[in-house]
């Protein structure tokens, strides 16, 4: 058993994520914390020194190696499913879910978020909003080749469990 747990970032992916493991049994790992780990440096550290397109490559290989792994949820980064054929590595390999939440719910949620974002630094509630907006435009075609969907933020964990069984 293999899940994976896509969508944009702060719709809560690694929050369900936790909370879906715990119920099925399965073991967890947030996508971006798995790679920071194997490459000794932050998200934003990676993008800094290095590049999107390079950290993009570590991503790559991070699912690669995730997708070997058994009995677990994998809560991916947002752009995860949009580059080199990942999406299509997710649902060979496992049951993908894509959380697809509002876009000023996740503005909200990333306002108060204390994670540091490359992609959204700096920007106010009204520039994040539309340009969660136009990057959801782009990638919704990717996202919505996930087998299943979720649209309520505050879904049960049965009803999730009934969905991919």
């Amino acid at each position: 058993m293999r899940i994976y747990l896509i969508g944009y970032m702060g719709c809560g992916k690694s929050t369900l994520g936790r909370r879906l493991s715990e119920h099925l049994n399965l073991q967890f790992v947030d996508m971006d914390h798995y790679i920071e780990m194997r490459n000794h440096k932050s998200i934003p550290l990676i993008f800094a020194e290095e590049g999107e397109a390079e950290f993009r490559k570590k991503e790559r290989k991070a699912l690669e190696e995730l997708s070997e792994f058994s009995d677990i949820v994998i809560a991916t980064g947002g752009g995860a499913p949009c580059f080199f054929d990942n999406i299509d590595l997710m649902n060979e390999s496992g049951k993908t879910i894509y959380m697809n939440i509002d876009p000023a719910i996740l503005a909200d949620r990333l306002l108060k978020s204390k994670t540091e974002r490359p992609l959204i630094k700096g920007k106010t509630r009204e520039e994040l909003v539309a340009f969660i907006d136009e990057t959801l435009k782009k990638r919704n075609h990717i996202y919505r080749q996930a087998r299943f969907e979720i649209t309520k933020p505050d879904i049960e964990l049965n009803e999730i469990e009934e969905m991919i069984f």
